[in-house]
């Protein structure tokens, strides 16, 4: 079908790719409205998922999903009229409340390395930038880069002008708190990194020995709380 490049839909436009997979896109741009459309998809299409003989998981990110598929068992083409068999009911029934996650942050200080120059390049103080970002509330877009990472939508256009670190960060510390490019995320293992850092968080949010390892999900709403300066990680 057509696509435009600002479009956005609740009817994928579909793709293959290679032998094994399709990928599903529903709009090009980063927004909650496109998001929530992916996601919206994603769930209905795992309640059928189970009887369909060769589908192996559904992978979502910001405008699209990438479903993976055994092509000994089934086809390409069946596997995309099966996606394509999602209808608007079936969306509708699927709308539920987000979860809300409370996520606790130290700001600053050693804790937030770049929030002087995130304050700076947004035409704020230190303390607007703290409150601009934990007084928003975000949604989970997808998971992934590190286990676990969550790219979260829903900064605030205040601070959307921070752009990505002009050299990365061989190693960012686990639970430390980020924005770049409109987005902000938090780190869920020590890891390079290329995101202003304005804090860090002392909650767990991945462990590989729990079912599911991540805190968070694709969906889930997300609020920041502060912390005292005082506060001390163990």
């Amino acid at each position: 079908m057509p696509f435009s490049s600002t479009a956005s839909s609740s009817v994928p436009w579909v793709r293959p790719l290679g032998e094994g997979a399709i990928l599903l896109r529903f709009g090009t741009q980063i927004s909650d409205d496109v998001n929530g459309k992916v996601l919206e998809y994603m769930n209905s299409l795992e309640k059928t998922m189970h009887g369909v003989d060769g589908v192996k998981e559904i992978l979502p990110a910001f405008a699209s999903l990438l479903v993976h598929f055994d092509p000994l068992k089934i086809s390409a083409n069946e596997v995309e009229e099966w996606c394509l068999g999602v209808t608007v009911q079936d969306l509708a029934t699927r709308a539920r409340e987000p979860r809300t996650v409370s996520i606790p942050v130290c700001y600053g200080g050693k804790h937030g390395a770049d929030i002087e120059d995130a304050a700076r390049m947004s035409g704020r103080s230190v303390d607007e930038v703290v409150k601009l970002h934990s007084e928003a509330s975000y949604q989970v877009y997808f998971l992934g880069f590190t286990g676990g990472f969550p790219y979260l939508g829903g900064l605030p256009e205040e601070l959307a002008g921070v752009p990505r670190l002009a050299t990365p960060r061989q190693r960012v510390e686990k639970g430390a708190v980020g924005i770049a490019a409109g987005q902000t995320g938090v780190y869920t293992l020590a890891s390079p990194g290329g995101w202003h850092l304005l804090g860090r968080t002392p909650q767990p949010l991945f462990d590989p020995t729990m079912d599911p390892p991540a805190l968070l999900k694709p969906g889930d709403a997300v609020k920041f709380v502060p912390l005292p300066d005082d506060y001390v990680f163990d």
